[in-house]
């Protein structure tokens, strides 16, 4: 029976994990706390296991000691480090002190690892086994192993002396293995590995390229010090993408689920690039305002400036987000820049072919079915309305080509830098493509309306 399972709560008339899994989002974490204490037991530990490290941490340090260290020592040592990572760091000494002595030393292992790397991720519990053993002592350690510590076991791993890994035999491969057989005979020694240090966005990729359940991590030397479960990179999957995703749309990345995050720090995680963004922006007025005499002539050019920078600013922000996910799943790496760089220069001549034609047709259309209100012969665009069609096109057809190669090249240039990739957001490629689309735009009308309207 947990610790929450007490005469008075016995008493009380109780919540289902349904009712609290339903008003989650809503509540407060006083709410979480006293809603997660009023559960049954057996629903408790189902519900505890189905949150997030963040959602744990926050209900453990709701708790009365007795019962943090009941909850903390009911998690494995992976997830256990998940969680105190999400506490604060004066809280972490206290907690882990709540630790029985061998939870204790592998959790400063792991808390010893970046949360992003593999070593943070594994669990230091596997099933391990010895080359010398026969099937059938390996079976019977390995049930002896299930019951004390490993949680489950997907593969058994073969170790030496020294802990160095030397091979791997899944439970069925011992099953179908005739009892008197070495396990060096029956192991496989073709074997994928990380090394403790590998981001978990490559980890990743790992188990998406190979499809395997787990991932052996090894040091340096060789000797191995837990594994990576396919459930923790699901997790890992999770985060990237959120991460990513948040990015790509102008923001600092969030820490925690968005309910939860408090006002000032959504306001600092958003303020800061809506300040570039402004400040990116007084270069457009700027560009325009180097180009007031060319609008005063012809003010029929102001008309399209949104469209040439919306057509910039939107193809841009189609390419970067293409290739920062590209990038994200591994696809594209920075020795395709070339070939990414010739994609995108087909892809943004052929959309800017087809959104100038769109222009020139919207203004052929407007010439002939409506009039000047200064000179009704003249038509909508005056007599020089092919000549305003031929800027637009062109400059429609640049600005698309040039938003296009900015938007796909950016995230390499960030990368090459040592940079996240996804922080070539959206807006900061329109904002970019806003200003250069503006100088392509008047460049373009200098040249051709120069003698007539301007």
């Amino acid at each position: 029976m947990s610790p929450i399972d007490t005469e008075e709560d016995l008493a009380n008339p109780r919540v289902t994990a349904a009712d609290l899994r339903d008003a989650w989002p809503v509540l407060d974490t006083e709410g979480r706390v006293e809603g997660f204490r009023h559960l049954m037991s057996a629903e408790a530990e189902e519900f505890f296991l189905e949150l997030s490290a963040f959602d744990r941490a926050q209900v453990v340090l709701g708790l009365p000691s007795a019962e943090q260290r009941w909850w903390l020592r009911a998690l494995p040592p992976d997830d256990l480090a998940d969680v105190l990572q999400e506490t604060p760091e004066e809280e972490r000494p206290r907690l882990v002190e709540l630790l029985d002595d061998a939870t204790r030393r592998e959790i400063n292992v792991l808390l010893a690892y970046s949360e992003d790397e593999a070593g943070g991720l594994m669990n230091p519990r596997y099933a391990r086994l010895r080359p010398e053993m026969t099937v059938d002592e390996a079976i019977g350690y390995l049930r002896r192993q299930t019951r004390e510590r490993v949680e489950s076991i997907y593969y058994a791993y073969v170790l030496d002396q020294e802990s160095r890994l030397l091979g791997v035999v899944s439970f069925r491969q011992l099953m179908m293995a005739r009892g008197d057989a070495r396990v060096r005979d029956v192991m496989a020694q073709d074997l994928i590995t990380v090394p403790d240090e590998m981001d978990q966005e490559a980890v990743g990729r790992l188990f998406a390229q190979h499809d395997l359940l787990a991932i052996p991590v090894v040091d340096a030397q060789g000797r191995m010090q837990g594994v990576v479960t396919a459930d923790d990179i699901v997790d890992v999957v999770r985060e990237e993408a959120t991460e990513d995703i948040q990015k790509i749309g102008g923001t600092s990345a969030l820490e925690a689920p968005y309910l939860q995050v408090g006002f000032v720090d959504m306001f600092k995680k958003r303020a800061g690039w809506l300040t570039l963004l402004f400040v990116g922006e007084m270069f457009t007025a700027s560009a325009m305002g180097h180009y007031e005499h060319a609008i005063e002539r012809a003010a029929v050019l102001s008309m399209f400036i949104p469209l040439i920078i919306s057509s910039g600013g939107n193809c841009g922000s189609q390419a970067s987000t293409l290739v920062i996910r590209a990038m994200a799943l591994g696809e594209v790496r920075l020795r395709d820049w070339w070939r990414v760089f010739l994609r995108e220069l087909a892809a943004g001549f052929s959309l800017g072919l087809v959104l100038g034609l769109l222009g020139v047709l919207r203004i052929v259309i407007w010439q002939s079915s409506f009039h000047s209100p200064d000179d009704a012969s003249q038509g909508y665009y005056g007599q020089h309305y092919h000549l305003i069609a031929a800027t637009v096109f062109t400059s429609v057809l640049g600005v698309a080509l040039w938003g296009t190669l900015a938007g796909a090249l950016l995230p390499f240039l960030l990368k090459r830098s040592g940079l996240d990739p996804a922080s070539a957001s959206a807006p900061l490629v329109a904002t970019l493509v806003d200003v250069t689309g503006l100088v392509i735009y008047f460049s373009v009308a200098i040249a051709l309306l120069s003698g007539t309207l301007l």
